[in-house]
């Protein structure tokens, strides 16, 4: 497995998914405001906070599997277990669908028990694909739930369905590409011994923690936000955190490539592997939000212009959230490096510390600061967690950090920084491109062309890795 071929085979992947959500977020921003989308936003992330038990024994399987032993008996464990779960949130749904739909404002509870369905069936068949080391099929899922969501949720939109066509649109695709995913699964059903659900349990009861953490990182923001400010605020501020995980979608990749490869040294006892597979993680980890961060921080209010004159007030918010993005991507990488050494009670302490740190600031902050206060609470939880995770995993592991890589990032993001502030100045004076689409459009090209070949010509290490994993010889870049 040529793990930078497949990390990148995910990353294209998730990026076009990503720009399918982007553009589709666009349209939605503009037809129906901020209001409907924090409405949206508030039941997506309710769902994923109540799917958390599904979600951490899907993390089991995905372990278990992949160390290459009984695969078809955790998968058959596996999917009883979900069943199961699933089972006890939509019992914990309906009973309290009163409380849900005050808390949301609209009658969404129904709606929210069929998302749970959806979202398990997708993630227990990802898992299962990136056990099984088939991170690309698992990949190519991504773009085509997007895709799918987007154009029925378009569908339903331009015909009158607000919030109903928004919501119908993330179940059928949830439903649909699970379906599609069970079809490439090579795991068979196999009636499963005792031993095969207490090993999971084993992996489960500490991962838990990293799937709560998770689920903290991206919606606690929300949550509280939509306790304590109005629906515009969260639609607003579920826009700008949109983006900034765009900033991320290299860094998911790179995990879920990484993470089969590292389990699978353990196994074998070859710690000299897994110890360069989580230098390869921390040198790359960053490859797309470092930046990300720069690039947001001179063109975030034109980027948030693009949803609407309403959504620029969300600028600060963005720079903030795509800076904990670039911190927790170097936590999630050490923390998913240490699971796959089959520690995850280690990582159960370093994501307690993070998620009680995340909740405590939000709801600090937020209060003092207003929604600002919500991402900067995310980027101090993240630092601290970063700190405990890389202690933690170097008493593990024997790793060499590549300082100098993520220098030349900085380094190529900041140059990239200058070039496109001072050919945003020749645009706008010039009157080369009148349409302010078109001027970012522009500059985010050139930005991204001035990043990758100044690190192409600083980096030897960057030139080695895209030589390697090309399907072709590029003369210069050897």
């Amino acid at each position: 497995m040529r793990i930078g071929q497949t990390s990148f085979i995910f990353f294209v992947s998730k990026l076009v998914a990503s720009l399918l959500g982007f553009v589709a977020t666009i349209y939605f921003a503009r037809t129906l405001g901020p209001d409907v989308l924090g409405y949206y936003a508030l039941v997506v992330s309710l769902v994923a906070w109540i799917e958390l038990g599904g979600r951490s024994f899907s993390t089991a399987v995905k372990k278990r599997i992949s160390e290459a032993t009984d695969p078809n008996q955790y998968f058959t464990a596996g999917g009883i277990t979900l069943v199961f779960v699933g089972s006890l949130g939509i019992l914990l749904i309906l009973v309290f669908q009163t409380q849900i739909n005050n808390y949301v404002g609209e009658n969404v509870a129904l709606f929210a028990a069929a998302l749970l369905v959806a979202n398990l069936i997708y993630v227990f068949v990802s898992a299962v694909l990136e056990g099984e080391r088939q991170v690309h099929i698992s990949g190519i899922l991504v773009p085509l739930r997007t895709g799918i969501r987007s154009a029925v949720q378009i569908f339903l939109v331009l015909y009158g369905f607000q919030l109903v066509g928004m919501l119908a649109g993330y179940l059928i695709a949830g439903i649909a590409t699970g379906i599609i995913g069970f079809a490439y699964i090579s795991s068979k059903f196999e009636i499963p011994k005792k031993r095969h659900f207490k090993s999971m349990y084993n992996y489960a009861k500490f991962s838990w923690l990293g799937t709560l953490k998770a689920r903290t990182y991206n919606d606690v923001d929300i949550i509280v936000l939509g306790a304590l400010t109005s629906s515009t605020f969260v639609g607003i501020y579920s826009v700008a955190w949109g983006i900034s995980k765009f900033m991320a979608v290299f860094d998911s990749s790179l995990r879920s490539a990484l993470f089969p490869e590292i389990s699978k040294a353990k196994v074998e006892n070859d710690e000299q592997i897994a110890g360069k597979l989580v230098s390869d993680s921390l040198r790359y980890s960053g490859f797309v939000s470092i930046p990300g961060l720069f690039g947001g921080m001179v063109l975030g209010d034109q980027i948030l212009q693009i949803y609407g004159p309403e959504f620029v007030q969300g600028t600060t918010v963005l720079s903030l959230l795509i800076l904990a993005t670039v911190i927790y991507g170097y936590q999630t990488q050490l923390t998913n490096a240490i699971d796959a050494l089959d520690r995850p009670k280690i990582s159960f302490n370093i994501n307690i510390v993070f998620i009680l740190t995340n909740v405590v600031l939000n709801v600090l902050l937020i209060p003092i600061v207003g929604w600002a206060g919500a991402a900067a609470a995310t980027v101090l939880s993240a630092s601290l967690g970063v700190v405990l995770a890389f202690q933690a995993l170097t008493n593990l592991l024997e790793f060499g950090v590549p300082i100098n890589e993520i220098v030349y990032q900085v380094g190529s993001g900041l140059l990239m920084s200058v070039v496109v502030i001072a050919l945003q100045d020749v645009l706008v004076t010039t009157h080369i491109v009148d349409r302010p689409t078109g001027r970012l459009v522009i500059l985010i090209i050139a930005g991204a062309l001035v990043y990758f070949l100044t690190l192409l010509a600083i980096s030897r290490d960057f030139r080695k890795t895209v030589d390697s994993n090309l399907p072709f010889k590029v003369p210069f870049v050897h």
